[in-house]
């Protein structure tokens, strides 16, 4: 395996764990941004008050997105374990 090999499948594999976890971080942001601009407003500075409702939203997503963050994962797998006749000695 050379090292061009080495890169395109490092690279690989950071473009699915980005593109993957993306979904679950945009939820996260979001619900943080939504209620911080709630607590502002209502001076209310509970940490489950942001804590809970992340977690739920981050759940949520998950949920939703399973089956895609699974087929990507499993895709990137495959296309991984396909080459590696291509790559051995």
């Amino acid at each position: 395996m050379n090292t061009m090999q080495v890169l395109a499948v490092v690279t690989g594999m950071l473009k699915t764990a980005a593109l993957v976890s993306a979904p679950l971080l945009i939820a996260g942001f979001l619900a943080g941004l939504v209620l911080s601009l709630l607590q502002v407003a209502t001076s209310i500075q509970d940490i489950t008050f942001t804590f809970v409702p992340k977690i739920i939203a981050v759940g949520l997503v998950f949920f939703i997105a399973f089956n895609w963050i699974a087929r990507t994962l499993v895709d990137f797998a495959v296309r991984t374990i396909s080459s590696l006749p291509s790559v051995a000695p």
